[in-house]
């Protein structure tokens, strides 16, 4: 379950921290971003933004090759988002990174997109669906925030 409570940069994993400037990068581009957002049971994307016309991104960020070689379900994470990209860091050996996807290179406190993921638009009923689940665990969020002690 995501934790909302705010963390110092050094009580975060690194995946964490790549998607923390993941998600600062994209709010400059007029993008919400949802961390730790699970589409379904059994998915847990490490990022996914809500751009300013509906378009939407999933972010797999990794920390190390290990990390990379270790995820074999992230072609399962395509049929979520419009597009989908990598971030790692600037030490990432992005050769690993397969053809066909967006490379965002990224540290805590803000990212670069280096390449945009090709656009392969979501049928309309998957993007409602998403949008809708993206706007309730958004909601969820906030309300735990205001009322800890709830049961959600």
């Amino acid at each position: 379950m995501f934790d909302p409570a705010p963390h110092a940069p050094d009580a975060l994993a690194p995946g964490q921290l790549l998607a923390r400037g993941v998600c600062r990068h994209l709010r400059s581009h007029d993008f919400v971003t949802l961390p730790e957002f699970t589409p379904e049971r059994g998915k847990r994307l490490d990022v996914m933004a809500l751009g300013p016309r509906g378009e939407l991104w999933v972010i797999e960020c990794k920390s190390s090759r290990a990390d990379f070689t270790s995820d074999a379900k992230w072609e399962g994470y395509l049929e979520w988002g419009d597009r989908y990209f990598w971030a790692v860091d600037d030490g990432f050996p992005t050769d690993l990174l397969p053809d066909g996807t967006g490379l965002i290179i990224a540290d805590a406190y803000d990212a670069e997109i280096l390449r945009m993921g090709p656009e392969v638009k979501l049928p309309p009923a998957r993007r409602k669906a998403v949008t809708q689940r993206f706007a309730r665990h958004a909601a969820l969020r906030l309300q735990s925030l205001r009322d800890p002690g709830l049961v959600l």
